[in-house]
């Protein structure tokens, strides 16, 4: 996989996403944020909403998204999410986590060339989200 390094303003994309689900996380409720940085430079942020049946639950990075285009933004140049960990865990740290499947694919086809921030062999990172999910389905394919 090819990755990037970290420009300052994906610290700060960072930083914005760790606010978000410090400052709105509860247990069994919402424990991932999440946060876009769009081409236009807004910045756009999310927390995940948990529910008792699973299937229901939404991912921070899809509600992120679904807020961005909802307020005119068509495409995303990088997203980030970060867990916090539950009240009951050791430790303690918010983490940069890696996209779900479902938010791939729903990254990929709204923003194909959209960067990825990842935590890689202990660093942080980013990378295309294509490189998250080769031979993607597409139309075309």
């Amino acid at each position: 996989m090819k990755a990037y390094p970290l420009t300052e303003s994906e610290f700060t994309l960072i930083d914005e996403a760790k606010r978000k689900i410090t400052d709105l996380y509860e247990d069994d409720r919402h424990h991932v944020g999440a946060a876009i940085k769009t081409k236009s430079g807004n910045i756009v942020s999310a927390v995940h909403i948990e529910a008792y049946i699973g299937r229901v639950s939404v991912c921070a990075e899809a509600i992120a998204m679904g807020k961005a285009i909802s307020d005119g933004e068509r495409y995303f140049e990088t997203i980030v999410a970060v867990r916090h960990p539950y009240s009951d865990e050791k430790n303690r740290e918010l983490r940069v986590v890696s996209p779900c499947g479902m938010c791939r694919e729903l990254i990929s086809d709204y923003s194909p060339d959209c960067f990825i921030i990842l935590e890689i062999d202990g660093k942080l990172q980013k990378t295309k989200i294509g490189e998250l999910i080769p031979l993607k389905y597409s139309r075309e394919s």
